[in-house]
C-alpha cells in the first residue's frame, strides 16, 4: 500500500478563473503548513477552506494568494488527508505552485494515481474507478447519467449479488458432499446447481442484451456521412453539429479530408465523420481523400447516405448502394425544395427497408425525422437511464461473457453426468470473471494497466 504523498495539478492547464493543486497522503497538510501563510492548516477542521498566501521558501516571497481546503482522512476520496490549493487560473501560477510543493519531496502523481488510491484503499471497486473516466469522457447527458450510476455502485453491487449467490450454492453442495444425510444427494446438488447456475446465467444475459446501447452511451457512433459531391454532405454536418465546421460551396469535390465531429441526437452520442465525396477522379488530393473514405464506411457503426432529389440516380449512385449493402444506414434525400428528378420507388427498392427520410437542410426541414430514424435504429423507444443498469465497458462486457459461458459449461457438465467436483470448477471460474469486474480478483498488472490511462491528476 502507498505510503507516500502524491500531487498533481487536477484542473486543465490554461487560462481559467481557478487551477487546482492537490496533494494527497500522509503529510498532504503539514507540507501545505510549510508553504501556507495564514491560518494554521494543522489545527484547521476538516472539510474547510482557508484563505490565504503560498511562500516560496527560497526567496520567502509570495508566490500565488490561494484558497485552500482542508480534508481529513478517512472522509475523502482517497480515504487520506487531501490538500487541494485553489489558484488564479493560468499556466505561470498554477506551475509555479506545484513547483514549489515538489521541492518540498512530493511526489508528481502518476496518471490515474489519486483514484487509485481510493480503489487501493476500499473506498470505490474498481468498476466505480473506471465509470469516473467515463464520466469525464461522457458525450451526453445521457452517456453521464450511466456513468454517474456506475460510480454510486449500482453494477458493482448487482455483481457482488450474483457472486455470493454462486457462492453461497457451492457453500451448499460442499456441506452436501462432506455431510451426506440421503442417498439422493447427489442428484439433489447436481439439482440445485444446475437451478441456481441457470438464474445466474439469465441475469448476466439481461446484462449483455443492453450492453450494446450501453458501449454507444459511452463511446458514441462512428457515423459516416457518404454520398455523390454536392449533394449535401457537409450542409448535413453542419445541420447536426448546429456549427460551420465543414466548407460549403457549389463546387464538387470541395471536402478533400476527413472532418470529424462529436454531436448529441436525442441522446445518443455520434462522433460524425464528413467524408470526401465517393466518385471516380483524376485528381491525385481528392483521390486520396475518396480512398480514405472507403476505409471508413468499412469501420462504421451507422452511415447517412445522402441522395440529390433534383438528380436521377447515377452509376455512382448505385455503386454506393452495393458499397453499404448489409450495413447499417439510413437514406437522406436533400434538397427537396428543388424540382423532383429522383425516383423515390426505386430508391426504396435499392434501401431493402432502410430507413429513408426527405430533408431540404438549407431550409431546415425534415431534421427532425431524421434524428428520430437515428435513435430508432439503435435503440427501441426512449433511452431508460432511470432503472436500467447498463454495462457500457467492453472489458466489463468481455468478462460477463466469459461468466456467463463458465455457466453454460457447468450446466452442459451437470447434462453429462459429469462428477460434482469438475461442474463446480466452470462455477468457480464464473465467479472469478465477474470479480475481476468489480477488482475482487483482478491482477496488480491489470489494475496499474487500467489507471494509466485516466488522465493526470485524477
Amino acid at each position: 500500500m502507498d505510503t507516500d504523498t502524491i500531487t498533481a495539478i487536477s484542473t486543465p492547464v490554461g487560462e481559467g478563473a481557478i487551477a487546482i493543486v492537490r496533494l494527497s497522503g500522509p503529510e498532504a497538510i503539514a507540507i501545505t503548513s510549510q508553504i501556507f501563510e495564514g491560518k494554521n492548516l494543522q489545527e484547521a477542521p476538516s472539510h474547510t477552506i482557508q484563505y490565504g498566501k503560498i511562500i516560496d521558501p527560497s526567496t520567502n516571497e509570495v508566490a500565488e494568494e490561494v484558497m485552500v481546503s482542508v480534508m481529513r482522512a478517512p472522509k475523502t476520496f482517497t480515504r487520506e488527508d487531501v490538500v487541494e490549493i485553489n489558484c488564479h487560473g493560468g499556466m505561470v501560477a498554477v506551475n509555479r505552485v506545484l513547483e514549489i510543493i515538489l521541492a518540498k519531496g512530493v511526489r508528481l502523481a502518476e496518471p490515474g494515481e489519486f483514484t487509485k488510491r481510493a480503489f487501493l484503499h476500499g473506498r470505490i471497486d474498481l468498476s466505480q474507478a473506471e465509470a469516473v473516466m467515463d464520466l469525464i469522457r461522457a458525450k451526453t447527458d445521457k452517456a453521464m447519467s450511466v456513468a454517474l450510476k456506475q460510480m454510486d455502485g449500482r453494477l458493482s453491487k448487482l455483481i457482488q449479488k450474483l457472486r455470493q449467490e454462486l457462492l453461497e450454492t457451492v457453500a451448499h453442495v460442499e456441506v452436501n458432499i462432506d455431510y451426506p444425510e440421503y442417498d439422493d444427494v447427489e442428484e439433489m446438488s447436481h439439482a440445485m446447481m444446475k437451478e441456481k447456475s441457470k438464474e445466474v446465467r439469465d441475469e448476466l444475459d439481461k446484462l449483455l442484451q443492453i450492453a450494446q446501447q450501453g458501449k454507444i452511451l459511452r463511446e458514441g457512433l462512428s457515423t459516416a456521412i457518404i454520398g455523390r459531391p454536392n449533394v449535401g454532405k457537409s450542409s448535413l454536418m453542419n445541420t447536426l453539429v448546429q456549427e460551420n465546421k465543414a466548407i460549403v460551396t457549389e463546387i464538387p469535390g470541395t471536402t478533400r479530408d476527413i472532418i470529424e465531429e462529436y454531436v448529441n441526437v436525442r441522446g445518443v452520442p455520434l462522433r460524425l465523420v464528413d467524408t470526401a465525396g465517393i466518385r471516380e477522379t483524376e485528381d491525385i488530393v481528392e483521390r486520396i481523400g475518396v480512398d480514405r473514405s472507403r476505409q471508413v464506411l468499412k469501420e462504421s457503426d451507422l452511415i447517412l447516405f445522402v441522395l440529390n432529389y433534383n438528380e436521377p440516380l447515377s452509376e455512382d449512385d448505385m455503386k454506393l448502394f452495393e458499397a453499404v449493402d448489409g450495413l447499417e444506414y439510413i437514406v437522406i434525400i436533400n434538397k427537396t425544395d428543388l424540382q423532383q428528378q429522383l425516383d423515390l420507388d426505386k430508391v426504396r427498392e435499392f434501401a431493402k427497408e432502410r430507413p429513408v427520410v426527405t430533408t431540404a437542410l438549407l431550409e431546415e426541414q425534415g431534421v427532425d425525422e431524421l434524428e428520430k430514424a437515428i435513435a430508432d435504429t439503435f435503440f427501441t423507444g426512449d433511452i431508460d437511464t432511470g432503472d436500467m443498469t447498463y454495462v457500457s465497458n467492453v472489458r466489463h462486457i468481455q468478462l460477463l461473457k466469459q461468466a456467463k459461458q463458465a455457466l453454460e459449461d457447468a450446466m452442459e457438465g451437470i447434462e453429462l453426468g459429469m462428477p460434482m467436483d469438475i461442474v463446480q470448477i466452470d462455477v468457480t471460474r464464473s465467479w472469478e470473471f465477474m470479480g475481476e469486474i468489480i477488482g475482487d480478483t483482478a491482477s496488480d498488472s491489470l489494475i496499474d494497466q487500467l489507471f494509466s490511462q485516466f488522465c493526470l491528476g485524477k
